[in-house]
């Protein structure tokens, strides 16, 4: 039974993850955002926790004593107090919420990469449907996003069992320590705690990352006959793009019927391509390619050639070598010099022309 050409069974087009993209539809993971939004607190907590503790303790301290604004606080003076613990709570807030602000840009960079769509902030008042809204909720997709959430409440609870577990017997002496003791080792098994959870959240962030990339892939594949109309808007009319093929050849075949003619030696691959090359010891300092070939017009190139005369030498190597490497118009490049003069020299030596001539690997 022939395929359906409606039936979308095409991976989507780098164009048309281009055209989703700009109406801010890309495959990235929440789960994976929030848990590097969780290693950069904590990182930020262990880097500068002592410090904003200090700080928070002295504004405290401050307050309490009276001497806040750095003076006894009175029932008028209320301002300068908050404008001091204000100013001194901003110490820590602000470079905290910058540091975020940068980890949740990285985060997202991580995913998407850079680009702005203002698709994605527009009203989309279709997402008011409760229709829509109980299709996504309960579809298959809401059921998946269900299961995700089952599965990664279990192995969250499953650590945190795990470890409180293993600290139980040390955290039951607690009450017999003193309070530094009590707090270091409070600390211990909260670190613990959080590395074991983060380990966890990063590799449940990262499978769901790679979950949500192969699910928007999905939901935008195309049909055969989505990706014909696509390849035909960005190519355009297949009788223009055959017309100007067809222009193309002809002013190639013009430049053939021109420049080969005044060629001294044509050099070919015999099935694909032909080189035409001219040397003048007085006005050139090494050799030129006037014209070249690849199939049709490779039989052309060597079709004038024989018609005017100009030697035709099969040099498999050396022809793929200037056809790859060398412009119409340009001078052959040092590297083929010796194999170019040893052509050149074949040539002369057969029309008698002095070898002396030859002298392109100079």
């Amino acid at each position: 039974m022939a395929d359906d050409p409606g039936e979308k069974t095409e991976l989507p087009t780098d164009h048309k993850l281009r055209k989703v993209r700009e109406r801010g539809q890309v495959g990235k993971s929440q789960d994976f955002g929030a848990v590097i939004m969780m290693a950069g607190a904590a990182i930020l907590v262990a880097a500068i926790g002592a410090l904003g503790m200090g700080l928070l303790h002295s504004v405290m301290v401050g307050v309490l004593d009276g001497s806040a604004p750095g003076r006894p606080v009175v029932a008028g003076d209320v301002n300068s107090t908050l404008q001091w613990v204000g100013g001194r709570a901003a110490m820590i807030l602000l470079p905290t919420m910058a540091v975020m602000f940068l980890v949740a840009a990285v985060s997202q960079l991580v995913q998407v990469g850079w680009h702005i769509s203002p698709g994605a902030v527009s009203p989309k008042f279709e997402k008011l449907n409760p229709v829509s809204g109980f299709k996504r909720i309960f579809g298959p997709k809401g059921v998946v996003k269900l299961l995700m959430d089952l599965t990664k409440l279990v192995l969250v609870v499953v650590v945190v069992v795990v470890v409180i577990v293993r600290w139980v017997p040390a955290l039951s002496g607690l009450p017999l320590l003193d309070l530094r003791a009590a707090t270091i080792l409070s600390l211990r098994a909260t670190v613990e705690l959080a590395v074991w959870m983060l380990a966890v959240l990063l590799v449940i962030g990262f499978a769901d990352l790679k979950y949500q990339k192969w699910q928007h892939k999905s939901d935008n594949k195309m049909s055969k006959q989505e990706v014909k109309e696509e390849q035909k808007s960005m190519d355009g009319d297949p009788d223009i793009r055959q017309r100007r093929a067809r222009v193309a050849r002809e002013i190639a075949m013009q430049r053939v019927q021109h420049d080969v003619p005044g060629a001294d030696v044509v050099v070919t691959n015999p099935t694909h391509f032909s080189v035409a090359l001219k040397y003048d010891v007085q006005t050139m300092a090494a050799p030129k390619v006037v014209a070249k070939g690849a199939d049709y017009v490779a039989l052309k190139i060597r079709e004038v050639a024989r018609v005017h005369g100009v030697p035709v030498v099969e040099r498999a190597p050396l022809a793929r070598a200037l056809y790859r490497g060398v412009e119409v118009g340009q001078a052959i490049s040092p590297e083929h010099y010796e194999a170019v003069a040893e052509v050149l020299a074949y040539v002369y030596r057969l029309d008698g022309r002095a070898a002396q001539a030859v002298g392109a690997d100079r």
